[in-house]
């Protein structure tokens, strides 16, 4: 193990063959030479990159990639208000309150020397650990399975609990799904020990076990990741189970970025509060049927696409959606339970201004239109954690779902 110093006094340790020349050379890939840099209040710097330099072309498959710079179809979309049903103005990215990036350059947020000491190593730095289901050894899960029947499709429960990872979700199955979209509560959950991580997100699947591949995008409270606690606008993918592709933002090399105003993996605020303001950003997630590219919006804006190319069988369609919260852990599923909490903190039956939301729950099929999906069922790894609640109650925008919980917070959690 190398053990040093860096010249801003932070410690850190290494691998024998972590040195910082490899730290610094990772880096360099890492962070494209900046036509302009921003200072953010939150201690970040975004730097803003020429659109065809970003690392997303440093991908073997993208080598030759044509930069697709919008949509071949205008993506559906539901109005955002600058104003949100409080009165209060809408989220935005921190770092924007102090500059803009340029037309013709995408802003990217700077990794530092201190984000990947942070990691357990250099390959795992921005991706998530293998999520094993329980159905991984399908000979010993036979007996145990317990089904979600969704329109006539058998979901094995197994399929949706992983190791290490505690999730509440809304989810729909069996279909040829194009594009998901949801209005997702923005709060600050509690995250109680270091490699622990919360969201509240999207995403869209395809594929079995280690052949799963997975756009995903919403916000989450990640320290290890980010080094510090704010709640963060974030993207995820991976074509092979979360093994060895893909990771968080822009931490590796994949996802290419279009637009000049939001910055993946940035804070942004404000935050909602128990009883007042109630604060959303609206994600969606769009197939392009002519590229294959899956197309992201933040708040109805076209932020960019994970390219058709790194994937075989999301190219197509997506057959799994999923609307919810994930706490990821070494200690859920155990006693003592980490005592992160998943969304506000509070459990889904405290509803409207307590317990985090979904609203406006849609996906996209072939029409090309938004809707609500025809068939949907609830899903928690540990109801009296985490738990789950899709209120049908005849809201203007259809049912919101809820979902949330702190461990700790009632006897059969601790």
């Amino acid at each position: 193990m190398v053990v040093f110093v860096l010249n801003d006094g932070v410690y850190g340790t290494a691998n024998d063959r972590e040195t910082l020349s490899e730290i610094d050379r990772r880096l360099k890939l890492l962070n494209k030479p900046a036509v302009k840099s921003i200072k953010s209040e939150d201690g970040d710097i975004i730097d803003c990159v020429d659109i065809y330099k970003q690392p997303a072309f440093d991908h073997p498959a993208l080598r030759n990639h044509t930069l697709q710079l919008r949509p071949s179809i205008d993506l559906p979309s539901e109005k955002v208000d600058k104003i949100n049903e409080s009165g209060w103005p809408v989220v935005i990215q921190t770092w924007q309150k102090n500059g803009t990036c340029p037309k013709g350059t995408v802003p990217i947020r700077s990794i530092r020397k201190q984000d990947l000491l942070r990691a357990a190593s250099l390959e795992h730095f921005g991706r998530k650990t293998p999520e094993i289901s329980y159905t991984a050894n399908r000979k010993e899960a036979t007996n145990s399975s317990k089904f979600i029947n969704i329109n006539n499709t058998k979901l094995d429960t197994r399929d949706l609990s992983m190791v290490n990872r505690s999730a509440a979700v809304l989810v729909t199955v069996g279909y040829n799904y194009l594009g998901a979209q949801g209005d997702i509560n923005v709060w600050n959950p509690n995250v109680d020990l270091e490699d622990d991580y919360t969201t509240a997100q999207i995403w869209l699947k395809g594929g079995p076990g280690d052949r799963l591949e997975s756009v995903e995008s919403g916000w989450m409270v990640n320290p290890k990741l980010y080094g510090d606690k704010r709640t963060r606008f974030f993207t995820y993918w991976t074509a092979d189970g979360y093994e060895t592709t893909g990771c968080f933002d822009l931490t590796c090399t994949g996802f290419v970025q279009t637009d000049s105003e939001v910055a993946l993996g940035a804070s942004i605020d404000p935050i909602s509060s128990r009883g007042g303001p109630q604060y959303q950003i609206t994600i969606g997630i769009t197939l392009d049927p002519n590229s294959g590219n899956w197309w992201l919006q933040y708040n109805n804006k076209v932020v960019g696409y994970w390219p058709a190319n790194l994937f075989s069988l999301l190219k197509h369609n997506a057959i799994l959606v999923e609307w919810g919260g994930q706490v990821f852990s070494p200690s859920v599923k155990k006693t003592p339970h980490t005592k992160t909490a998943m969304g506000s903190g509070e459990m889904a039956n405290a509803l409207l201004g307590n317990a985090c939301f979904i609203k406006n729950v849609r996906i996209i099929d072939n029409s090309l239109q938004l809707k609500y999906p025809e068939w949907v069922a609830t899903w928690g790894d540990e109801y009296y954690c985490y738990n789950v609640f899709n209120d049908v109650k005849d809201y203007r925008d259809g049912p919101i779902f809820f979902f949330g919980g702190q461990p700790g917070s009632n006897l059969y959690c601790l």
